[in-house]
């Protein structure tokens, strides 16, 4: 009797390009974070619809520079995981 032929499947996420990440979060901020890290991009639009109006905008000036940093991270870790 033959055995069967198995199939394996693999769910690969493409890698995340970090300049694109880092254009995309510079320009859009946490919008731009949805590309690299879609968890960070729901934390940080959340947190900034909340901050933005208490702080008249100033929070901002946070804001923006943690999603570039969070979404070039995101994408230098996507290419670990695929390496």
């Amino acid at each position: 009797m033959q055995d069967a032929p198995s199939t394996t499947l693999l769910a690969a996420q493409p890698e995340k390009s970090v300049p694109a990440a880092l254009v995309l979060a510079f320009l859009f901020g946490p919008l731009g974070l949805l590309y690299a890290s879609v968890w960070g991009g729901i934390i940080l639009i959340i947190t900034a619809i909340l901050t933005l109006p208490l702080t008249a905008g100033l929070a901002a000036l946070v804001l923006w520079p943690v999603s570039m940093i969070w979404a070039a991270v995101a994408a230098m870790a996507s290419k670990r995981k695929a390496a």
